[in-house]
């Protein structure tokens, strides 16, 4: 695609900086994407997280009413086996969320933005933003350039 115009709008509506050729647009896009899928994963780790802490507390709920049925030594059994139990050796859940917050997530989006800033004058998602413009239809009110353009179709 070619350079654009540049209007007042350039960073809501995202145009190319002068300079910056399809190639890296399109390798900017795919970095970008691969950020999104970390993003994915990250929230699917939460889940687990999450997943994990609620198990964990409804096993009270169990061992009470194993409790009061007289069922005192599966009780105890789940409470010095389970309840509270590491998921890997020497983690919670949290901890891993942590580690890979710091040891990987954090990281890659320190990277990713520092690319798009030196590469592309630090406008995030351009191979998306003219995948828009290729795709919307100019003058429809529900395909404006930008939020605020209405002016801009």
């Amino acid at each position: 695609m070619d350079e654009r115009e540049q209007t007042p709008d350039d960073t809501l509506v995202r145009r190319r900086p002068a300079g910056v050729d399809d190639r890296t647009v399109e390798a900017l896009g795919a970095l970008s994407k691969a950020l999104e899928t970390t993003e994915r994963a990250r929230g699917r780790l939460y889940g687990f997280h999450q997943l994990t802490g609620s198990a964990d507390l409804q096993l009270d709920e169990a061992v009470d009413l194993l409790e009061r049925a007289g069922h005192h030594a599966w009780a105890d059994r789940i409470r010095t086996e389970i309840l509270g139990r590491n998921v890997i050796p020497g983690h919670w859940t949290f901890q891993i969320v942590e580690a890979y917050d710091a040891t990987y997530h954090r990281p890659f989006r320190t990277l990713e933005a520092d690319a798009v800033r030196e590469l592309a004058d630090g406008r995030p998602h351009l191979y998306e933003a003219e995948l828009k413009e290729a795709r919307r239809t100019r003058g429809h009110p529900d395909h404006t350039a930008s939020p605020t353009a209405a002016e801009n179709t």
